[in-house]
Order: structure tokens, then sequence, then C-alpha cells
């Protein structure tokens, strides 16, 4: 079986005439949800942990060509995706998407793995797939960090208002959280270092959990718990994957959580570019 990768990173927006992709088939669909489940767990990638992560978005603008393997640039450039990193994923031999996904579970787990990447595509011809993952150029217009975060509380206790299901756990309507300041600078804080020293993690790089954290904020609550996102770029993405990733989705729905403070963060020298954490707690 031959795999290959490329990898382009640019700050680019252009435009160009739409092309119509064709849909994708069930195989092509069935590979991005097994690439999906592989984010929703914690793995061990390359000797490296990582966190469960929220699902990529289809994107029809990525379903590329598999015969044509030419520069990403234009192709991408050409379906008029603002990509600012775009990594490109070659399989010649998988028959169907388990046999693409074992692959991919052997030789590009870090790339599936990375939380920078929010959207994905997936093209096929007979036994020659390429799986596209991409981040595109932010384009919401945030306001400050204080205000986003109370957005993000907002759309959260408008989710906990309604029963779900997060994975294979049911979850029913919850009261709403109350914006508890310390959490929120904490919040910040995390987002911050994350955004500047270029890293996406519960444990920061002075070894401290969240809960560490909080305490060192004058916390004193009884329980913390932490939804951390990536590359996203306005409160209702961040809620929408969590809400997709059954960890995220069980931790914003906990009726035993009371508090919350929430922050975005943005480094363009970062890979991801901007980055959100949501602390909760209980008093």
């Amino acid at each position: 079986m031959r795999v290959s990768s490329s990898i382009l990173r640019i700050a680019m927006f252009c435009l160009a005439p739409v092309f119509a992709s064709q849909a994708m088939a069930s195989e092509e669909t069935q590979l991005i949800d097994a690439i999906n489940g592989f984010r929703n767990q914690p793995q061990h990638c390359a000797g490296q942990g990582s966190l469960e992560l929220p699902p990529l978005a289809s994107d029809p603008r990525l379903v590329l060509s598999v015969t044509g393997m030419g520069d990403l640039q234009q192709q991408l450039a050409r379906a008029t995706y603002p990509m600012v990193n775009v990594q490109a994923i070659s399989l010649s031999g998988p028959r169907d998407a388990a046999a693409a996904m074992q692959a991919i579970r052997e030789s590009f787990c870090q790339v599936v793995l990375d939380p920078q990447f929010v959207d994905i595509g997936v093209s096929r011809v007979d036994r020659e797939w390429r799986i596209v993952v991409a981040r595109p150029l932010l384009s919401a217009r945030l306001g400050d960090w204080q205000s986003e975060g109370q957005q993000l509380l907002e759309a959260i206790n408008s989710a906990r208002a309604r029963p779900r299901q997060c994975g294979n756990q049911a979850m029913a309507a919850t009261s709403p959280l109350a914006w508890n300041t310390t959490l929120a600078g904490v919040a910040q804080s995390h987002s911050r270092a994350m955004a500047n020293q270029n890293f996406f993690d519960h444990i920061d790089r002075d070894g401290r959990t969240p809960g560490d954290r909080a305490e060192l904020a004058g916390y004193s609550g009884q329980r913390i718990s932490e939804n951390i996102a990536a590359g996203l770029d306005s409160p209702r993405k961040v809620l929408d994957g969590w809400l997709a990733s059954p960890g995220h989705c069980a931790n914003l729905m906990n009726p035993a959580l009371r508090e919350l403070g929430a922050a975005y963060a943005t480094d363009p020298k970062s890979d991801a570019g901007i980055y959100w954490t949501a602390l909760f707690g209980t008093p």
C-alpha cells in the first residue's frame, strides 16, 4: 500500500468561480465518520497522548481530484477555500473506508489528530484516496474576550435547556450556568497561554491542571471541569463542535456544574490561530 502526504502553509484569500462538487459516496462519508470517531476518543499517537477532539466538518471545497495531484494552493484557490494551513493525505490500495482508516491510524494519526484542523474533504477513485484536512482564515469579527465568553455562556445555557444525546449517554435538560469572573480570568489566561506558547492541552507549560489554575486564582469550588477548542472563530462554532463530541457534550450538560468562565485568545503565529477555554465550576 502506498501512502504519502503533503503540507502547505499560506495566508491568503482568493476569489475564484465556485465549482460544484459531486456528492460524496457512502465510502467517503464512512471514512469521515471513522476519522471523527477516532478524534472523539483520547488516542496514543506517535508516542504521545492526544486529547478528545471535536469532529471535523465536511467541506465540499476540500473534495479534490484524486488524479490531479498538483499544487494545493492553486486547487484550493480555484475552490475558493481561504486556507491558512492544509494537509493532503494520499492512499493507494485500501478497498474500503475501514481499510483506509487503518492506513490512516498506522501512518497519519498525527495529521487527523492535529487540533488546528477543522474541515475535511475525502475523494476516492477505485482504490485511490485523497483526504484533505484544513484550517481556514479567521473570518468572524470577534468582540473582546469577555463579551465573546459571555456569548458562549448564553449558547451553552441554551444547549443545557434541552435534553440531548452525548454519544451513548442521554443527558437531561438542566439549569443554566452562572458567569463567574474568577473562572473567566483563569480561562482567559489559559487561552492566552495556548495561543502565545503554541500548544493545545489542559495541562499548561508549568504542569498545572485546570483545578490548579483555579485554586491559584482563589476559586474555592468543589469541582472544576474544562473544555478547550482551537481553530474556530465564533462561539457558535465552538459550541457545535463540543456538542458533537461526546465528552465535551457531557461536560457542558453536567448538572453538577453550576458556574462558568469562558474566553478566547488569538496569535497569528500559532498553529491554530485562535484558542478557547470554558472553565466550569461548582461553588
